[in-house]
C-alpha cells in the first residue's frame, strides 16, 4: 500500500528521532561516571553531510546547538576526504568545540554506498578528568592550556581500531583514567548504535527518498519558525546583566545583548558586552551561539522537535577577542557565562512579548567534591547541579527546584550515589521557604542542602551569580535568597562564598542554597486561595518582606 508524501516524512523523521533516543539510552546505560548516566551531561545529534542537524536526543538543551557548530567547524578545519568507514574523530579544542575542555566530542562519519560521506553522527559528554591543573574544576585558570590535554580533531579510531598509542597519551594526562576509558567506551556504543539505526533507515526507504525527505523536514521547520516570527513583535531591545566575576579578581563583568527582530531575522548581538578576561569564564562563540539557538526555539517552536530548519532566521553576533567569543589563548573552562546570559534574551524582550516567564534563580548553583574515599581508597571527583527556582508568567507560579532553564532536560546526582561514592553525608535538603519572588504569580522556590564531610575533602562551590538578583514584571519581585555556600556553618570559621574552592576535614560542614525564581504581577492581587495553600504547604510564612525591607 502507497504512503502519501506526508505520512512517508512523518514516519521517517521519527525514525531518525527514535535512532537518536536509541544512541542517548545506549550511552547513559554505559557510561562510567555519574555526570553523564545521572545528570545527563552530554549532547547527541544525527547530521546530513552538509552537517545540518536532522534529529537529536535530549540530554544538556543548549549542547546540540554546539555539535552543530563543532562539526561544521571541523569540516573546515580538517580533511574530511581523509575519513573512512569505522572512522571516529575526537575533538575538545574549546574554540572549536564550542565547550570547554572536559567536554570530549566524538563523531563518526556514516558511508551508505560509495566513497562520500552521507551522514554524521554526534556525541559530546563530560568527562571527570583530562589533565588540567586542578581535578574537578578549574575556576582560576588563566589560558587554554592550564584546562586540560588538547585534542583538536583527530582520528582516535582509524577504520574500526583504537590508535593505541593516542589513547596512551590521553589515559595518561587523565588522574581518573579507568572513568575516562569508560565513558570513552560508551560513547562509541553510541555512534554504533546510531550508525546501524541510520544504515537500517536508508535501506528501508532508499538513499533519495531519505535525502529528499531531510530536505523538506528542514523546509518544513524553516516555515513554521517564519510564520512564528511573523507573530512576535519587531523591533530592537536590549538588556544587560552581571557576572560575579572572573576567577581572578572581584571585578563584576558586564553581560549585554540587543535583540532585534524583523520578518525573517532574529538577531542577537552580544557586542556590548565586557571584552575578553583573564579568568576563565570566556564563553567560546560556539557556545554563545548554542545558547541563543535555544532560547530562540523556545520562542519560535517550543513544541516540535528541532532542526536545521529551525535556526535559518537566526543571526548570533559577537566580535572576537570579546566575552561572547573568546579567542586563543583565553580561558573558557567555566561555562557559567552563557548560564547566567541564557535569559539575556529574555529579560530583553519580556516587557514586549508577555508570556515570557520572569527571571530564574539566574544560575547553576552546584558544587563538585574531589578527594580520597575515605573506605576505598579510591581517588572520587562528583559533581551535582542544584535545583532553583524557576520564574513566574502572566499565568501561573514559576516551578520548584528544577534545573536551571538553559540545561532544564538534566537532572541533579542523587544522594544515595553523591554519598556511595564520596566522603559525603546528608544531614538535609529542603525547600527554602520565602525564597520564591512575589507577586500575583509567584517565583518558584530555591533549595537548601547541608552536607557533612565523612573524611578530608576538596569542595568546589559553583556559582556566578551570587551578588546580584534576578527580575520581576508589573510589580513582581526577585529571589530573596541569592546563590551561595557557608563553608564551617555556626563555628568561628563560618564563609559565606559564590565560586570557591576550599578543603573540609572529617565532621566540617557546607550549606549550600539556590535562589528562587521572580514573580509577576502586584503581590496584592495574589488569589488569596493561592496564598493560604503557600502558607499551608510552608512555601511562604506569614510576613514576605521585599528587598526593599516592605511586607508583602
Amino acid at each position: 500500500m502507497a504512503i502519501n508524501k506526508a505520512a512517508e516524512l512523518e514516519i521517517i523523521s521519527g525514525l531518525f528521532f527514535s535512532v537518536a533516543e536509541q544512541m542517548r539510552r545506549t550511552l547513559v546505560r554505559t557510561a562510567f561516571n555519574a555526570v553523564i548516566y545521572e545528570v545527563l551531561d552530554f549532547g547527541i545529534s544525527i547530521a546530513d553531510s552538509k552537517g545540518r542537524m536532522v534529529a537529536e536526543a535530549a540530554g544538556i538543551t543548549s549542547f546540540i546547538g554546539a555539535n552543530d557548530y563543532a562539526l561544521k567547524t571541523l569540516m573546515h578545519k580538517i580533511d574530511m576526504s581523509r575519513l573512512r568507514p569505522g572512522d571516529v574523530v575526537m575533538l575538545n579544542y574549546p574554540y572549536w568545540n564550542s565547550a570547554h575542555a572536559s567536554d570530549a566530542l566524538l563523531m563518526t562519519p556514516v558511508f551508505i554506498d560509495g566513497d562520500e560521506i552521507d551522514m554524521f553522527l554526534c556525541v559530546r559528554a563530560h568527562w571527570l578528568d583530562l589533565g588540567a591543573k586542578d581535578a574537578g574544576y578549574v575556576i582560576d585558570s588563566t589560558d587554554v592550556h592550564q584546562e586540560g590535554l588538547i585534542v583538536p580533531g583527530v582520528r582516535i579510531i582509524k577504520e574500526g581500531k583504537l590508535d593505541e598509542d593516542l589513547w596512551s597519551i590521553l589515559k595518561f594526562n587523565s588522574r581518573l583514567p579507568e572513568a575516562i576509558e569508560g565513558d570513552f567506551g560508551a560513547q562509541v556504543a553510541c555512534l554504533r548504535t546510531g550508525e546501524k539505526g541510520v544504515r537500517e533507515i536508508f535501506a528501508k526507504f532508499g538513499k533519495a527518498r531519505v535525502l529528499t525527505a531531510i530536505e523538506d523536514f528542514f523546509d518544513h521547520a524553516h516555515q513554521k519558525t517564519l510564520t512564528a516570527l511573523g507573530e512576535l513583535p519587531k523591533g530592537t531591545w536590549s538588556a544587560e546583566d552581571w557576572l560575579d566575576d572572573d576567577g581572578i579578581t572581584d571585578d563584576m563583568i558586564k553581560m549585554a545583548v540587543e535583540v532585534t527582530i524583523t520578518d525573517d531575522q532574529f538577531i542577537v548581538d552580544y557586542n556590548g558586552s565586557s571584552p575578553q578576561v583573564r579568568g576563565p569564564v570566556n564563553a567560546p562563540f560556539g557556545g554563545t551561539v548554542s545558547m541563543a539557538k535555544t532560547y530562540f526555539k523556545f520562542l519560535t517552536s517550543r513544541r516540535s522537535p528541532s532542526n536545521h530548519g529551525n535556526y535559518i532566521p537566526l543571526d548570533v553576533r559577537a566580535d572576537p577577542g570579546t566575552l561572547f567569543h573568546a579567542v586563543y589563548p583565553a580561558a573558557t573552562y567555566m561555562p557559567w557565562t552563557k548560564m547566567v546570559a541564557f535569559e539575556l534574551i529574555a529579560k530583553a524582550l519580556a516587557p514586549v512579548i508577555d508570556w515570557i516567564p520572569m527571571s530564574s534563580g539566574s544560575d547553576e548553583p552546584g558544587f563538585m567534591a574531589v578527594g580520597t574515599h575515605h573506605q576505598t581508597g579510591r581517588t572520587f571527583v562528583v559533581s551535582n547541579n542544584e535545583g532553583i527556582g524557576w520564574g513566574a508568567t502572566r499565568e501561573h507560579d514559576g516551578a520548584t527546584a528544577l534545573q536551571h532553564p538553559s540545561t532544564s532536560t538534566v537532572r541533579n546526582t542523587p544522594i544515595e550515589v553523591l554519598e556511595r561514592q564520596a566522603n559525603l553525608f546528608h544531614e538535609e535538603l529542603a525547600l527554602i521557604p520565602d525564597s520564591g519572588g512575589v507577586g500575583q504569580f509567584r517565583g518558584g522556590l530555591g533549595v537548601r542542602r547541608k552536607v557533612r564531610m565523612i573524611g578530608e575533602t576538596e569542595v568546589i562551590s559553583m556559582k556566578k551569580k551570587s551578588k546580584t538578583v534576578g527580575w520581576g514584571l508589573d510589580g513582581g519581585q526577585p529571589s530573596m535568597v541569592k546563590n551561595h555556600m557557608v563553608l564551617r556553618p555556626g563555628t568561628p570559621e563560618e564563609k559565606k562564598v559564590g565560586m570557591y574552592r576550599e578543603t573540609l576535614q572529617r565532621g566540617e560542614a557546607f550549606v549550600n542554597y539556590s535562589a528562587g525564581g521572580a514573580g509577576w504581577g502586584d503581590p496584592a492581587q495574589r488569589d488569596p486561595k493561592a496564598r493560604d495553600n503557600d502558607l499551608a504547604n510552608g512555601f511562604i510564612t506569614q510576613n514576605v518582606k521585599s528587598e526593599k525591607g516592605e511586607t508583602t
